[in-house]
């Protein structure tokens, strides 16, 4: 029975993509903690997944982007996904972890929202009601954080901005290739914007071993682990109905946070966190996703 037959199991693969990307933001904490600065992070994030994902993609043989899409791709992780990046994990200093992955997750709602106006995307029922869960979630999780934080508040919208843009444009102007391979050249693509603001601004590296275990944490769990799951189950999820399931994620993040890093987990965020799952369950009901072309990388 064909793959597509089971979507169930790519809703699952959302969610397990969910636990890999929620930890960056702990894994942050930590390099941050060990004085590694937000340049040399994200460059050696992207730099150790290239390294991963370019000798898998090679191996398989797997098609490359060509022509117009790849110079898409090109655009889209030195201008896009790096942007994001900087405007999250910059945020990371300024406002708790659960609070920016909380501000990064109304993503879903202006990806929604811009597909539905650009691109006449149906707009059910059950995506309102998801939809309008998932954002008072995020409301009441977020509580009076918003204005205490303003510069991480700014931060995490913009990176919410930034990202539905990015899933857009990818989903609409590449063509060709293979998803891994389209991922590859975005992640060398920001790593190379990295790079370069890094020979400006200076390395600040790992110092110790359990800062260069928080650097492969990030690499390899929260890029490229999270990252197969997720280009593996939107074979069977589609981008809208997927942004909804990973709305999961700033709950993980908000529980790790809790655990490791000692922030306070309060009654509004438990509030918040059940509406944002309750958005998740409903939005994976929805029996005809829409078909994707490519993908979205995450933060």
């Amino acid at each position: 029975m064909p793959h597509t037959t089971h979507p169930l199991l790519g809703q699952f693969k959302i969610l397990l993509s969910s636990i890999g990307f929620g930890s960056m933001a702990i894994f942050a904490r930590f390099a941050y903690a060990e004085g590694v600065s937000t340049p040399t992070l994200l460059f050696l994030r992207f730099a150790l997944a290239a390294c991963l994902l370019l000798p898998w993609c090679l191996a398989k043989g797997l098609p490359w982007p060509r022509g117009r899409s790849l110079l898409v791709l090109c655009l889209m992780g030195s201008l896009g996904y790096a942007g994001m990046a900087a405007c999250y994990f910059t945020g990371l200093h300024y406002a708790s972890a659960g609070t920016v992955s909380l501000l990064l997750y109304l993503f879903p709602a202006i990806v929604l929202v811009l597909s539905t106006l650009l691109f006449k995307e149906p707009f059910t029922r059950r995506r309102l009601l998801a939809t309008s869960l998932a954002i008072a979630g995020l409301i009441i999780t977020v509580g009076q954080q918003l204005s205490a934080k303003p510069l991480g508040l700014a931060l995490g919208l913009a990176s919410a901005v930034i990202y539905s843009l990015y899933i857009l444009a990818g989903s609409r102007l590449t063509r060709g290739g293979h998803p891994l391979t389209s991922a590859c050249v975005v992640v060398m693509s920001a790593a190379a914007c990295y790079g370069g603001w890094v020979l400006l601004d200076g390395f600040n590296g790992p110092q110790s071993a359990f800062s260069w275990a928080a650097i492969f944490g990030i690499a390899v769990l929260g890029t490229v682990a999270a990252l197969a799951l997720f280009l593996s189950g939107l074979e069977s999820t589609g981008a809208t109905q997927a942004s909804l399931i990973a709305t999961a994620e700033p709950v993980v993040t908000i529980l790790l946070a809790w655990l490791f890093l000692g922030e306070a987990l309060t009654l509004s965020q438990a509030v918040g966190g059940a509406l944002i799952l309750l958005a998740v369950v409903l939005i994976s009901r929805e029996s005809r996703p829409e078909e994707v072309i490519l993908t979205d990388l995450h933060d």
